[in-house]
């Protein structure tokens, strides 16, 4: 066929309009507004109660800590239900240890030393690991002929002997 007979044709083609199948049903479009109401509604049922003045909150996840700034805070002890609403920063819990020991108590000062053994594991040089741990964590060095049992047997041969 001829290129502009085609082209005359496609113009002539005509979607919607007079005759044209009808839509089954309207596309409905969500809103985030209804997850909220939805939310606010379940919280609402469960008795949630606003906790006024709380200026930060901070959440740990391993070295991972999510903090929150002046949010908004709603409780239910009942439930054991918690709502913290507000805009979150990750941060690492190195940068945010030394703003938060004053706020630790006497029960929790356990866990603040494990927090400093684990930064001392984790720094290279620390004065925490000695040679003979070190020494523990690699794959001994295979001599031609010898197998991994073997030179693991004689490896456990000599650290016994020098204790």
């Amino acid at each position: 066929m001829n290129r502009e007979k085609l082209m005359k044709m496609a113009g002539a083609v005509r979607t919607g309009g007079k005759g044209s199948v009808r839509r089954k049903k309207k596309a409905v479009h969500k809103t985030t507004t209804t997850d909220d109401k939805r939310l606010q509604s379940t919280l609402k049922r469960i008795g949630v109660n606003a906790i006024p003045a709380i200026e930060e909150v901070n959440i740990f996840k391993d070295d991972v800590v999510i903090q929150f700034l002046n949010p908004k805070v709603q409780a239910s002890i009942a439930a054991n239900t918690w709502v913290v609403s507000g805009s979150p920063q990750t941060k690492k819990l190195q940068d945010i240890l030394p703003s938060i020991i004053s706020h630790l108590g006497p029960d929790n000062l356990d866990n603040l030393k494990k927090l400093a053994e684990q930064f001392q594991k984790q720094a290279p040089g620390a004065g925490g690991a000695t040679a003979q741990e070190d020494d523990d964590d690699e794959v001994p060095e295979l001599v031609a002929g010898e197998t991994f049992e073997a030179a693991a047997e004689e490896k456990d041969k000599e650290e016994n002997q020098a204790s």
